[in-house]
Parts: C-alpha cells; sequence; structure tokens
C-alpha cells in the first residue's frame, strides 16, 4: 500500500514535534493520543488525532517516538503475550513501522521478525539531537532496514532531520549506534561536570573555562551546548531528563556483557545517573550530572529549576 499517511505514536516532547514537522510538509498525519486534552493542541499543528488505535490501520507509515521497549510492544503487538490486539495485527501488508525509538537491539529483532512474518516493513530510525533540534528540523537519523523500505521513507526522514545515516539491512545496527551514542554523551556529561566543580572550587570561571576548552580543544556539540549548561549552573526540567538516560545506558551496559566488552566509564555514568535519581532529580536533564558533581565537591547551586525538581520528583512517588 502506498497513500502516503502517516500514523504516528508517542507524542511526548520529541514526538509533537517531529509529526507537526511531517504535517508542515504535506503529510496527513493521524496521531493516536490517550488523553483528550491533546486534540485541540495537535489540530492547531496540522496532526489529525486519534483515541482509536484503529484508526491507523490505513496508514502507510507508522511512526513510534515511544520512550522503551515495553511501551513500543504494548502498542504495537499488544500487552498480553500471543494476544493479536496491537496495532501490527491491523497494519495493512505492505504497511511500514518506523521506530524513531531508543530501544534495544533485542527487541528491534523482534520487532522486525513480527511485521515480517505479517508482510509489513520495519526500519529503525533513532535520531540524535534534542526538542529543539526537531523544532529546526536538525535532527540526524540512523537508518536500517529493508533498502525498499528505507527508500520509501526517505522523504519523511527529510521533512525531519537534516542528514539520514543507511547503517544496513539490519534494523538493529541502528538502535546499537544510537545507544553507543548516547553512552558516549553521558560519559562526557560526567566528566564535564567534574573538571567544572574542580575550577569552581579553585576560585576559577568556569564558564571562562568552558569558553576555552572549546575553543580549542574540545569543540564538539556535547561540550560546547551541555558544557555551557553545566558551567552556568542552567539545570532544567525538562529534555532528556535522567531516567531515560538511565535507561539508554542500561541497555547499553546490556549490549556490553553480551559482547564481552567491559565499558568501566559507562559503568560509573549509569551510578552517577541513579545517584541523580535517588536525590530527586529525576525532572532534570543528563546535565545534572554536573549538579551531582557540584554537591560532591561540596559546592552549593543557586539554580531554582532545581529545587521544583525535586519537589516534582517526590510528589509523583
Amino acid at each position: 500500500m502506498q497513500n502516503g499517511v502517516v500514523g504516528f505514536v508517542g507524542l511526548g516532547r520529541m514526538g509533537t514535534v517531529m509529526a507537526a514537522n511531517l504535517a508542515a510538509a504535506g503529510r496527513r498525519v493521524v496521531a493516536y493520543v490517550r488523553h483528550p486534552e491533546r486534540l485541540a493542541e495537535l489540530k492547531t499543528l496540522g496532526v489529525t488525532s486519534t483515541g482509536s488505535i484503529a484508526d491507523l490501520f490505513d496508514c502507510e507509515f507508522l511512526v513510534s517516538m515511544l520512550p522503551n521497549d515495553d511501551a513500543v510492544r504494548e502498542v504495537f503487538f499488544g500487552a498480553n503475550p500471543g494476544a493479536a490486539d496491537g496495532l501490527a495485527a491491523g497494519m495493512s501488508p505492505g504497511a511500514i513501522h518506523v521506530s524513531m525509538s531508543t530501544i534495544s537491539t533485542s527487541a528491534a529483532l523482534q520487532f522486525a521478525a513480527a511485521h515480517a512474518r505479517r508482510g509489513q516493513g520495519y526500519v529503525a530510525a533513532p535520531v540524535f539531537g534534542n526538542p529543539h533540534a526537531a523544532r529546526n528540523r536538525e535532527l540526524y537519523i540512523i537508518a536500517a532496514g529493508a533498502a525498499a523500505d528505507i527508500e520509501r521513507c526517505r522523504p519523511l526522514f527529510d521533512a525531519l532531520g537534516q542528514q539520514t545515516f543507511l547503517v544496513g539491512e539490519e534494523p538493529s545496527a541502528a538502535n546499537l549506534i544510537k545507544l553507543a551514542g548516547n553512552v558516549m554523551t553521558a560519559t562526557a556529561l560526567e566528566v564535564l561536570g567534574e573538571v567544572i566543580a574542580l575550577v569552581r572550587k579553585c576560585g576559577l570561571n568556569p564558564e571562562t573555562f568552558i569558553n576555552i576548552l572549546t575553543s580549542t580543544m574540545f569543540g564538539g556539540r556535547v561540550h560546547r551546548i551541555y558544557g555551557g549548561t553545566i558551567a552556568s549552573q542552567a539545570f532544567a526540567a525538562s529534555g532528556f531528563v535522567l531516567p531515560l538516560a538511565l535507561k539508554d545506558v542500561t541497555l547499553a551496559l546490556a549490549e556490553a556483557q553480551r559482547a564481552v566488552v567491559p565499558m568501566p566509564s559507562v559503568s560509573v555514568a549509569h551510578d552517577r545517573l541513579l545517584t541523580g535519581i535517588a536525590r530527586g532529580y529525576a525532572e532534570l536533564d543528563w546535565t545534572a550530572l554536573g549538579l551531582i558533581a557540584a554537591e560532591d565537591a561540596g559546592l552549593q547551586s543557586n539554580i531554582g529549576a532545581v529545587g521544583d525538581a525535586a519537589a516534582l520528583s517526590k510528589a509523583s512517588s
């Protein structure tokens, strides 16, 4: 089937912006939402929304931007093992599930096989970038799947990002690359937090320090963008929050264990993320690794968002 209609599942911070961009590019987008209060908001973005999963059955593309393996599995294959009540059961043969979620390689293998049995396509296309990048169509898309399916998805990728990297026909390869990239960011943030705590405690200006580093040896996006956030203590209750970062680092460590690859620095980042959540910072962006390092160094934070985030976390527990 090739009607060009895009079904979208997972209307969080990233998913909402991505669905709106697809609609702005001329696609008919039908989004599945569980909360009726979202209907009016999505309509203003040009997105048709529905509370019935069956309204997505006739879509050519089904995009998922969900938080984890279990969420994707429940929506597409049903909450109960062996049940046929998920989205995949109603998708037409020839339709393509475009999984843009950050999930495990084992889940990707299972999902690809399950769709193949139904004559449906499966493309893994996780992204590098935050909601701001998504809004500006500056995402980097890592895509893997059957060549013909990738080619059909290209117009969608072009509407969402600035560059698409093709990494083969095995969908799980894209998920491994995404996990590897996220753990590199997590370990970089941990080191940034530690060295910024050092210069602060020694009386140096951390913003001057970051400016020097990013103008010389460390000019990458992670150091420039996140380093500035940590140096200015602009920790926010938004973005890629600590539980999501912890989920990805945990998945990456599981991959490393299966491959018998020691990753000691990633294990440190895992425990530091866990520490942040235990301290009540679950609503903060993962730059809060810098906050944890500062606290351990005996430094105080004057950022109001920290207290707000802690209150939110405790209220929800």
